[in-house]
């Protein structure tokens, strides 16, 4: 029976500025992005893969630090397989680009036309199908193709796009042309939460998602695949080669104090992760979200703390008083009665939030910006 086992990985995203973090964990995070390529090769090695396909952005950009080229062309050489990059939109071929400039090793293809082109390795009796993003978009590029199968060989495409998107401006794919396309698997990057393995005719497709989270849209667990192909079909299992997460945590602190609430909801291990905890329910005054904040960050890699939070109705009891405080309230709370609905109520609510706050000589933060 023929059979092939291969490693396919996308959407690495290598030097992300990791904006929403300060420069020093923003350089750390980076440097982590790099030591993912180690494991990847390591996992290469554990797995015994024979071929490895690479679906595009594995760099976020063109400016790429010397370090990461190093590291990306030492550890794809010492994997010891073929390896096949097809650039996507973030790491799109152009001859400024990282992969023109860099020395990769012998085993490492980099498809570097907007057409898809073949490459035959008759020992590992497959033939690699790809293409690459020569600018920020694609228009479709598997659209009217179609390979001519072989008697004991494996067609494999390796290609960055989206699937059933038809107005996407990043190679859109229908699964009609997958069907059509004489491929036995198709390792497809760009969406980054992983598809687990599809069929479209005859041909098998996935897209693994990133190996690992930069931001709060991509929560959770991150993977990349080993596939194997065989003349009884195409199985795929997941690896997980992360080293951090990011979580989002949402906690309703109606009736207790929030530093319980949180420590209540929070698993047993979280000091290598990201967390965003967003603090919910009705409270008679703002939480105290630098004091949460001087209890908490410790627990994790970086923190940051949203106040969701309602004002009990009460809070406007204060309104009657002769002080600021009264003042503020009385005009706060003719513009909360006169709100036309329910959203715009939520916004003077949180006015009142913040001035507060401020009068009480407090600030309401977040730890570490959106990103």
């Amino acid at each position: 029976m023929n059979t092939l086992k291969l490693l396919h990985a996308a959407d690495l995203h290598l030097d992300s500025p990791f904006e929403g973090m300060p420069a020093g964990k923003a350089a750390m995070r980076r440097a982590e992005q790099r030591e993912l390529l180690g494991r990847l090769a390591a996992l290469v090695l554990a797995e015994e893969a024979q071929l490895v396909l690479l679906s595009g952005d594995l760099l976020d950009s063109d400016n790429t630090y010397y370090e990461t080229g190093e590291v990306l062309s030492r550890c794809l050489g010492s994997m010891g397989v073929p390896v096949f990059i097809a650039p996507g939109n973030h790491d799109y071929y152009s001859p400024r680009s990282p992969y023109a400039r860099l020395k990769l090793p012998d085993n490492v293809h980099v498809f570097t036309e907007n057409a898809i082109r073949g490459v035959a390795l008759p020992e590992l009796g497959a033939n690699v199908y790809g293409a690459a993003f020569t600018e920020k978009r694609s228009g479709p590029l598997l659209r009217g193709f179609r390979a001519e199968r072989t008697e004991g060989r494996f067609n494999l495409l390796c290609l960055h796009g989206e699937v059933g998107v038809k107005d996407s401006a990043y190679n859109p794919i229908t699964e009609e042309e997958l069907a059509r396309s004489g491929m036995d698997y198709v390792a497809l990057g760009h969406i980054h939460k992983a598809s687990s393995l599809r069929r479209a005719g005859d041909t098998w497709y996935a897209w693994p998602g990133c190996p690992e989270g930069r931001g709060f849209d991509e929560t959770g667990d991150k993977s990349v695949s080993i596939v194997t192909l065989s003349d009884d079909g195409c199985t795929l299992e997941t690896r997980d080669i992360s080293l951090r997460r990011y979580e989002s945590l949402r906690v309703d602190v109606t009736g207790t104090d929030p530093l319980l609430a949180i420590h209540t909801s929070l698993p047993d291990e979280t000091v290598q992760d990201i967390y965003r905890i967003t603090l919910t329910g009705e409270t008679d005054e703002s939480p105290d979200l630098n004091r949460l904040a001087a209890n908490l960050e410790d627990l994790f890699f970086s923190l940051q703390l949203r106040d969701e939070t309602h004002l009990r109705r009460g809070v406007w009891d204060s309104a009657g008083e002769d002080t600021l405080r009264g003042l503020f309230l009385r005009r706060l709370r003719a513009r909360y009665d006169a709100a036309r609905d329910e959203a715009e109520r939520r916004r003077v609510e949180q006015a009142a939030r913040w001035g507060l706050a401020a009068l009480d000589n407090a600030e309401e933060v977040v730890r570490h910006e959106d990103q």
